[in-house]
């Protein structure tokens, strides 16, 4: 079959790929990141040709269009769209951008713009799900940035064997709203440094709940610690932590289990065990729950020589049912698809620079930027309920979050007109765009008073 042929030729007309950028520029400008990271002393003369708001906010941009490379700038240098929608000057060049960021980066520019980030959240909002009755949970882990084959500032061995960092993160509700993070070497072990990161992350969360709901943190073995418990005690919120056994006798727990445990059998060969108790720890007493499976057939039917015994306790503050307990921390999962998200959605698993603190920097900017487009897709979702069914997003599935890719796909990269008319720009949208009336909907919540 003969293709067919289209008539291709060039217009004066300034056509636009990433309408989006409003969205986010929207957000950006009812903040004050601006004038916070202008009045950053960062060893350069007091006004430089391109601000610091310039490069920071460029840089913003370019994360929400999933092109963290500092190169990917020179294609926005003459784009009066970008320059506009983000409440540019100017738009920085690529070496503009890549030294001035290594100039912010051993200042206290991260901290703002994670702040910022949290700020943003805390006003533009609903209110945040909780994971049960009047809990919402904060769910803190680290994850490993693959950035094999580097000779990066930082990058070393990390848990899963691969060379890169091993950054920590902490989100809120049941959307994952990013409140802190913290750049590290891939050798630094989970642990070290975490009461001071969890202190301060919770603070962050609190912001943004103002104070209508009780916090819950979930955290896995390996953040099992004292200084963990008494950090989480000193901030008055209840926590959920899987305990590390250690050189804990599995015999032993079997014989808890069995005998302060509720029994059931689930299938032929499989006997599970769910119960609490309590541990002395530091002179304090600590309830326990446990979940202890012996199996002596497979899932398969295959009897077992030897019985096949999995032992799971946590720590827990709260007095919820046992088995509410360990749903609740099963849902600390979901927190790999936050990760998955940073990593693949932003494109920031191999961070752009060889210097340290410029990554830690970028990172902070990537929370902002992952912050930005939730969001984009909370509000989308929002809106798209009080409209009317012939003007609502073309989705199957909704769901109760959007994942980023989503977002970035369907309301960043949307195609438009700029239009000059009057001294004023505006955009224009094709009719036929089914994402069109959401985008709007979006758009005034951002920019009403």
């Amino acid at each position: 079959m003969k293709p067919m042929q289209f008539e291709v030729s060039d217009t004066e007309e300034f056509l636009v790929s990433h309408s989006g950028l409003a969205l986010v520029g929207a957000l950006i400008q009812r903040g004050d990141l601006a004038s916070r990271v202008n009045a950053v002393d960062a060893g350069h003369r007091r006004e430089p040709a391109v601000s610091h708001a310039d490069v920071v906010s460029s840089m913003v941009g370019l994360l929400c269009l999933a092109k963290p490379d500092f190169t990917r700038i020179q294609e926005f240098q003459d784009d009066e769209f970008f320059l506009r929608s983000l409440g540019l000057t100017t738009i920085p060049s690529e070496a503009t951008l890549r030294q001035r960021l290594d100039e912010l980066g051993s200042t206290e520019c991260g901290l703002i713009a994670m702040e910022e980030a949290v700020a943003i959240v805390a006003r533009h909002a609903p209110l945040v799900s909780a994971c049960l009755g009047n809990f919402v949970a904060l769910d803190v882990d680290v994850t490993a940035f693959d950035n094999s084959d580097t000779k990066k500032e930082g990058v070393s061995r990390t848990y899963q064997k691969v060379d890169g960092y091993a950054p920590i993160f902490a989100y809120v509700g049941e959307e994952g709203y990013l409140v802190d993070c913290e750049l590290r070497e891939g050798r630094q072990h989970s642990q070290r440094g975490t009461p001071e990161f969890l202190r301060r992350a919770i603070k962050q969360a609190k912001r943004v709940l103002g104070g209508t709901q009780r916090l819950v943190v979930r955290l896995d073995a390996g953040f099992d610690a004292e200084t963990t418990l008494r950090a989480c005690r000193l901030e008055k919120v209840d926590w959920i932590i899987k305990r590390n056994i250690r050189q804990e006798s599995p015999e032993e727990w079997e014989e808890i289990a069995q005998a302060h445990g509720e029994y059931s059998q689930p299938r032929e060969g499989k006997e599970v065990y769910v119960g609490s108790t309590w541990i002395d720890r530091e002179g304090r007493g600590q309830r326990v729950i446990f979940e202890v499976e012996r199996r002596t057939i497979d899932e398969n039917g295959q009897p077992l020589l030897l019985p096949d015994v999995e032992i799971a306790t946590y720590w827990t503050s709260l007095k919820l049912a046992p088995t509410e307990i360990i749903d609740l921390y099963r849902q600390h999962a979901t927190s790999e698809q936050f990760h998955s998200e940073i990593k693949t959605d932003l494109d920031l698993e191999r961070l752009p620079s060889g210097k340290f603190a410029t990554n830690a920097l970028i990172l902070s900017l990537g929370a902002m930027a992952y912050n930005l487009l939730r969001l984009c897709g909370q509000e989308a979702l929002r809106r798209d309920r009080r409209l009317p069914p012939a003007q609502r997003m073309p989705v199957r599935k909704k769901g109760h979050r959007r994942r980023l890719r989503q977002v970035i796909q369907d309301l960043v990269y949307m195609a438009s007109r700029l239009i000059r008319h009057a001294r004023r720009l505006g955009i224009r949208f094709w009719s036929g765009n089914r994402w069109r009336v959401v985008w709007k909907a979006v758009y005034a919540a951002f920019t009403a008073a």
